[in-house]
């Protein structure tokens, strides 16, 4: 692996990068004016294990700080609440809910059967290829896929037979949410959840329409690629963004740059982040749960719609999809669009996508 691909890896590569911002002044995106206002920008390395970046235009950086805060705080909220790694003092998570899979029912915050529910609709919506249910087969790869990444002389693939074997514990049916009760269960003591296909998105959603109660504007939030906007460019203009080329060693960094409106967010994947290599072969993060293999048709699927959650599980589905599946896929839901590129560059789109690339 070359010095640019380790760096893009470790560093855990944002997927879609700020570009454009212009410290004036005019207008909100709704064709109100303001008064002039700042550009800030802020960078947190602390949540969701990736990088957190807040663009907004405040009147002094103390007013921005502020405002950034009070956005890293919810994300923290969380962050806590949806982690299946750690504990934290006082609260019950998604590790909680995973240590006693099989024993008891664990109480837990609203959010969390919110999230839940949420992930259990896509999971019917993308025919299974977003399955959060998938945590006894996804825990096998990551466990070789950490391995990897830090010994390369050590990276090994996981026999098929134990993967086939964590499979028969992956029936989203045994997710047993009560509502009455609040309180999630895992029928099978063999099963585990993994939200990181819906978990980071639906954060992002769910952050900014706290931000939007509290009355921010003007505000563009990337939480490790999954970037969505409220409002405009402080100068009237929409948000733009560069889509990150999936080629970590083409010449050029962004493939595409595209223009956002009001509450639109992009969201992309590929097997550029989190992978490893086998015997020159690339093994990215996204498991095909057909062939509980790593997808490996495209380098990047991109989802552009006006709900985060949803646009990162469309991600991570359309990728397990074939480009014909995929395209079926995405012209059949109103008010999502998605690009695709191949391993050869080549770029394919959905039927309106292209409406939003700007030069």
């Amino acid at each position: 692996m070359d010095k640019k691909k380790i760096f893009g890896c470790l560093a855990i590569v944002v997927l879609i990068a700020f570009i454009v911002f212009i410290k004036k002044f005019g207008g909100d995106g709704q064709g109100n004016a303001l008064t002039e206002k700042t550009k800030y920008n802020a960078t947190f390395l602390d949540i969701f294990d990736t990088r957190t970046e807040i663009v907004g235009y405040a009147d002094s950086e103390e007013e921005f700080a502020k405002m950034a805060q009070q956005l890293k705080d919810q994300l923290i909220i969380y962050n806590n609440l949806y982690d299946i790694y750690n504990d934290y003092e006082g609260i019950n998570n998604i590790k909680t809910i995973n240590d006693n899979a099989g024993v008891a029912p664990v109480e837990v915050d609203q959010a969390i059967i919110d999230m839940l529910k949420f992930s259990q609709e896509m999971y019917y919506e993308t025919d299974g290829r977003v399955n959060i249910a998938m945590g006894s087969v996804l825990s096998i790869w990551h466990r070789h896929r950490e391995i990897g990444m830090d010994d390369p002389e050590r990276a090994t693939l996981p026999e098929m037979e134990e993967l086939q074997a964590a499979a028969e514990h992956t029936d989203i049916n045994n997710l047993i949410i009560d509502d009455e009760n609040n309180t999630v269960y895992l029928s099978d003591p063999e099963m585990s959840l993994d939200v990181g296909s819906t978990a980071k998105g639906y954060a992002v959603q769910k952050t900014l329409e706290y931000a939007r109660e509290q009355g921010m504007n003007n505000i563009l939030l990337s939480l490790g690629g999954n970037v969505q906007g409220i409002g405009g460019r402080i100068d009237g203009t929409n948000f733009k963004l560069g889509i990150q080329n999936p080629d970590l060693d083409g010449e050029q960094e962004y493939i595409k740059t595209v223009e956002i409106q009001d509450g639109q967010c992009v969201v992309s994947s590929g097997d550029y982040q989190r992978f490893y290599e086998v015997d020159g072969k690339v093994y990215c993060h996204i498991i095909n749960p057909d062939t509980l293999f790593p997808s490996d048709t495209f380098g990047q699927v991109s989802i552009l719609t006006d709900d985060s959650g949803m646009a990162d599980a469309f991600s991570t589905a359309v990728y397990n999809m074939t480009l014909e599946e995929g395209l079926e896929f995405v012209n059949s839901h109103d008010g999502v669009e998605a690009m695709w590129v191949d391993h050869e560059g080549n770029i394919y789109y959905s039927d309106n996508f292209e409406e939003s690339i700007v030069e």
